[in-house]
């Protein structure tokens, strides 16, 4: 099965400046915080998560989950964490597939992983990729283990820091998401964001009750 396969990696190296540098993935919302709902969502889809981050790994141990910093280090941005979950893949047999999603993303869809399997093989793709409300979700994607030495040579050797300019060397499969009742790709990047975010998480309870 694609699950048993598949690590769910859940990014959360990111420098949040415009949270004042805080881990937004700690931030609470709806009562715990926000990364846990990304856990929640995730963990059912994937035979084990992790979490990409760097600093101080206890700040995330209450989730018992392993936490992967990046290698290369300093910040290299989001495909350092990629990186180091398709390495982790190697270690640990048979997962080969790992499964992105971002800490601030607390909407993700129960069927974020089938999908994009089911549309990699569909297309003969290399990588699938999120997309929703008009946009491509570069860090909402599904990479093959296989891409993992491409990856090393892009950040080390020639620098590469985004995440579109190292997808577009492979084929790659986009599956789109509807964005009501709310778009499950919404990310939380401001204060903002995080009250917006409240409002959905209520708006989706409500029904859930009704």
């Amino acid at each position: 099965m694609d699950r048993d396969l598949t690590l769910g990696l859940i990014l959360a190296g990111g420098q949040a400046r415009r949270m004042g540098g805080a881990d937004k993935g700690l931030l609470p919302l709806g009562g715990k915080p926000m990364i846990a709902h990304v856990v929640e969502r995730l963990a059912p889809q994937c035979m084990g998560v992790a979490i990409s981050a760097n600093g101080d790994a206890r700040r995330f141990a209450e989730f018992r989950l392993p936490v992967l910093a990046d290698d290369p280090p300093d910040f290299a941005g989001p495909l350092a964490g990629v990186l180091a979950g398709l390495e982790y893949c190697a270690q640990n047999p048979p997962l080969s597939y790992v499964a992105t999603l971002p800490a601030d993303t607390p909407f993700a869809p129960s069927n974020f992983v089938a999908r994009l399997h089911e549309a990699r093989r569909g297309a003969g793709a290399d990588i699938a990729i999120a997309a929703s409300a008009g946009r491509t979700h570069y860090v909402a994607a599904l990479w093959p283990a296989e891409v993992a030495a491409a990856l090393r040579h892009a950040l080390m050797q020639e620098g590469i820091r985004k995440v579109e300019t190292f997808v577009s060397r492979f084929r790659t499969a986009a599956v789109e998401w509807p964005e009501a009742p709310v778009d499950p790709f919404f990310n939380v990047n401001a204060r903002r964001d995080l009250e917006r975010a409240e409002a959905m998480l209520r708006e989706l309870s409500d029904r859930d009750v009704r």
